[in-house]
């Protein structure tokens, strides 16, 4: 695929990770994009052609399954493509009470959540260490610094991801491959339409747009920082938890969620994406 540096984007048909294929491509990368609908994915690659002449790869995968991350590996390979960043952006969430929640739909979004980006970082890794090069993002959330009732399994997700992004980040230094956790607040896309989300109260406290969220986590990632949080706002807000009682971090969090709850007894779960 030329002589361009490759980045390989999850959930690269919508949102921040959409963003992140247009500023990889701006930036005169070449690009792996990975997400469930082909359409998408060629309607993006068409575009990002037509404007920056980059080449894209596409993988119509749904990242929930435990083998997705071994098709991306083995694609990648017989296509003999080296990557050399990792956006692991894909991610989704379910609003509601636990113990109402889908199961099969909370075991989904672990699945995706964190062992897809924990098994596509361990594939990806390896290579990159040897090449003493190498950049992987991934994607977090606020709702990382914080136990999120409503949405409990999101949050637990989100926390992992930025565990483990720092304990690597830590074990990297000095390989020449770093890896960069972005922590973005409520971001406005359309899966937040698409899921009826628009009125949840941690919304209303203000939304950022997908593209600046994606900014922001280039420069970082480009800077080797290890995490990153969009917006002074949500910064503040993650601060805020490191000193205040988790009792009323908690009741704090639940709080902000409680606007869904009308809507919750009215139709089923939710699905929401804070990517």
């Amino acid at each position: 695929m030329s002589d361009r540096k490759t980045a390989l984007i999850t959930g690269a048909s919508f949102g921040i990770g959409l963003e992140f294929a247009r500023i990889f491509a701006r930036e005169g990368y070449n690009l792996v994009l990975v997400a469930r609908s082909a359409d998408k994915l060629r309607q993006v690659a068409s575009e990002l052609e037509k404007t920056h002449g980059t080449r894209s790869l596409i993988l119509a995968a749904d990242l929930t399954e435990p083998g997705a991350p071994a098709y991306v590996l083995d694609q990648t390979t017989r296509a003999d493509i080296q990557v050399d960043v990792l956006v692991n952006n894909a991610g989704f969430g379910q609003y509601g009470l636990f113990a109402e929640n889908d199961l099969e739909e909370c075991l989904r979004q672990i699945q995706l959540n964190v062992t897809t980006l924990t098994h596509l970082t361990r594939l990806y890794l390896p290579a990159m260490i040897e090449r003493k090069s190498g950049r992987i993002l991934n994607v977090a959330s606020t709702a990382a610094f914080q136990p999120g009732p409503l949405m409990a399994v999101y949050f637990a997700t989100k926390a992992y991801v930025l565990h483990l992004s720092e304990a690597l980040a830590n074990e990297l230094s000095g390989t020449g491959v770093t890896v960069t956790c972005l922590c973005p607040g409520a971001t406005a896309t359309e899966f937040h339409k698409r899921a009826k989300a628009t009125g949840m109260n941690l919304l209303k406290f203000g939304s950022m747009d997908a593209h600046t969220v994606a900014e922001d986590g280039y420069r970082a990632l480009m800077a080797g920082k290890p995490v990153v949080i969009p917006g002074f706002k949500n910064w503040l807000l993650a601060q805020s938890v490191r000193f205040s009682p988790r009792r009323l971090v908690t009741a704090i969090a639940r709080k902000t969620q409680e606007q869904q709850g009308v809507e919750r007894r009215a139709s089923p779960p939710v699905q929401t994406n804070f990517n």
